[in-house]
């Protein structure tokens, strides 16, 4: 996982990001505290810069239309799961406890989940309000959850205890709930040395880019429709730039291959930097302007991505809060939960997600179909929502009187208190002015509606 930065920039802004990134690492990744290192290569790859490039090969990227289901979105529910649930140490275990690749395939034996139901995770998923999952079909450590003829030595679900196709059934199960399918897969592979050298071993190397290409067609070609393709570790040697990596993964050509099979597919740019929507890892505070291209913030509920026991499950109130930041900025939210090795989420994680989908039920109408603004949000005060001639004030701190914002593009012609029954408010040449008392303010964020016409 990473966090993304503009892509494609100068030496000295891409060190000022780097600084920056650095600045908030405590908050990015729980993980990297497991790492015996100052800075881990788990760090590292969370604070990488990489963001795509709209100018390059831009017949790859999807025309508008097409992106607005994703746009409408704004939530989904991210799925790591693999065999690193086994000794739950985290996604990063293999790497972290530096496990010998012969060592850590003898976990595919004891991979044999008794009570895998993906019709539970999915119908989870919908309660808590979300319109899309994502599932790591294959991470960094080479294991595949699907039945995969291009996998290196058969490591794939159906050659483990398992014996049978895992994505398969929650493709499936995600489709009868009515959500979009999205597929993570990560072109990395910690087994093949060349991963390290790639031009010092390009025998190996071939064979390691041979079987990305040849993984991600069966995902895109053997699934029916998937609706997203979730990248993860574009880059090389875990440092640098997913951008960096483009030389080797030559991302144009992977992914002409992909939209030959899906070409509806939203794809995120961690192969290199392209891309229909940027990526915002770990759970730091979201702040600054409305952002120009869509984007995703995506964390993990619990305290690492894969399964670890729940000692650092996030609150409903955190997740609404990053949604609400994310969607006033043009964003969505991709919240992360990690199945135990037998396949089942665990209960807080899974109350966390049914608080958000409370919430949703009382306020979706302010989320879903919304776009950002017109005002641009205050970082921990206030930010907004439009569709059509409503717009949506979300609150997340009052000031001790009223709350002042500057004149809407559109006259307000009535306010209403979705969060209580009242709200006193005005709106005149210096701008739009509303106050709630507290008791009728809501918990973590007031969200008010304002009804608005053409100004005469």
């Amino acid at each position: 996982m990473a966090i993304m930065r503009p892509g494609r920039m100068g030496a000295a802004m891409k060190a000022a990001c780097r600084l920056s990134a650095l600045a908030v690492a405590g908050c990015l990744l729980a993980g990297a505290a497991r790492a015996a290192e100052p800075v881990s290569d788990e760090l590292r790859s969370a604070l990488k810069p990489s963001t795509a490039d709209p100018t390059l090969a831009p017949d790859l990227l999807l025309p508008a239309q097409d992106m607005a289901w994703w746009r409408d979105a704004k939530f989904g529910v991210f799925v790591h799961w693999g065999l690193y649930a086994i000794p739950a140490k985290g996604e990063w275990h293999m790497f972290n406890d530096k496990v010998p690749a012969a060592e850590y395939a003898k976990l595919a034996q004891q991979f044999n989940p008794q009570h895998y139901d993906p019709d539970a995770w999915a119908a989870l998923a919908q309660d808590a309000g979300a319109r899309y999952m994502v599932l790591t079909a294959r991470h960094h450590d080479g294991f595949s959850l699907f039945a995969s003829r291009a996998s290196h030595g058969q490591f794939d679900a159906p050659h483990s205890a398992a014996k049978r196709d895992l994505v398969a059934p929650w493709v499936q199960a995600v489709r009868r709930q009515g959500l979009r399918v999205g597929l993570y897969y990560s072109p990395l592979d910690w087994r093949f040395p060349a991963y390290f050298h790639p031009k010092d071993m390009p025998e190996n190397a071939s064979a390691f880019k041979q079987q990305t290409y040849g993984q991600v067609e069966e995902l895109m070609r053997e699934y029916g429709r998937i609706d997203i393709l979730w990248y993860d570790g574009g880059w090389l040697a875990h440092q640098g730039t997913d951008a960096d990596a483009a030389w080797f993964w030559e991302p144009d050509k992977l992914n002409r291959l992909v939209r030959r099979h899906q070409p509806k597919v939203v794809i995120n740019p961690r192969s290199g930097w392209q891309g229909d929507f940027d990526v915002e890892e770990g759970d730091a505070p979201i702040k600054g302007p409305i952002r120009a291209r869509p984007w995703e913030k995506t964390f993990s509920i619990n305290g690492a991505w894969g399964y670890v026991p729940e000692g650092q499950v996030k609150s409903t109130d955190f997740l609404v809060t990053m949604l609400v930041d994310a969607i006033v900025r043009n964003g969505n939210l991709l919240a992360n939960v990690g199945p135990d090795a037998d396949g089942v989420i665990p209960p807080k994680q899974s109350e966390t997600l049914r608080g958000v989908g409370r919430w949703l039920q009382r306020y979706g109408q302010a989320v879903y179909g919304t776009r950002p603004g017109p005002l641009q949000p205050v970082d921990g005060v206030h930010g907004m929502t439009q569709r059509g001639d409503r717009c949506y004030l979300f609150v997340t701190r009052w000031p001790a009187g009223e709350l002042q914002l500057p004149m809407l593009p559109r006259q307000v012609t009535g306010v209403r208190n979705l969060s209580g029954d009242e709200v006193a408010w005005r709106d005149g040449p210096h701008g739009l002015t509303v106050s709630v008392p507290a008791p009728q303010r809501g918990l973590p964020v007031t969200v008010l509606e304002l009804r608005t016409s053409a100004r005469p």
